[in-house]
């Protein structure tokens, strides 16, 4: 079950996210045990939850394993390097290829707690030692 260091060439919807989610947590799943986990608070069925599954398959995001009469799934990409390519496009998309203005934006608009900009000064003086 080795992973990929890199995002998929297709961007993972928000549903698919979820799914991903779940396989992140705790792999390998049936599709039924993804439904376990996802269904109540998205209102899915196990018919969503596999078409979800075959679209990350597809995307190269989830790979598969047989066992008996169903198949097991488990994500091929990491987390983390989902998130920071997600984090990547946002940081391009918006705010010009520029962290700073998102931090800006956010402190501007309170979303930023003292728990936050604690956490940010640490992590700053921490990459420049």
């Amino acid at each position: 079950m080795a992973k990929r260091k890199q995002a998929p060439g297709e961007r993972i919807s928000e549903a698919e996210h979820a799914v991903m989610e779940a396989l992140w947590t705790e792999s390998p799943l049936s599709a039924a045990d993804v439904c376990d986990r996802v269904c109540a608070a998205n209102d899915w069925s196990i018919p969503t939850v596999k078409t979800l599954l075959g679209r990350l398959v597809s995307k190269g995001a989830v790979g598969t394993e047989p066992e008996g009469r169903r198949f097991l799934y488990h994500p091929l990409i990491e987390r983390s390097d989902y998130v920071g390519g997600e984090s990547r496009r946002l940081v391009d998309r918006l705010f010009g290829g520029r962290a700073a203005p998102l931090f800006a934006h956010l402190a501007e608009n309170e979303a930023l707690t003292d728990a936050d900009l604690e956490e940010i000064e640490a992590l700053l003086k921490e990459m420049r030692k």
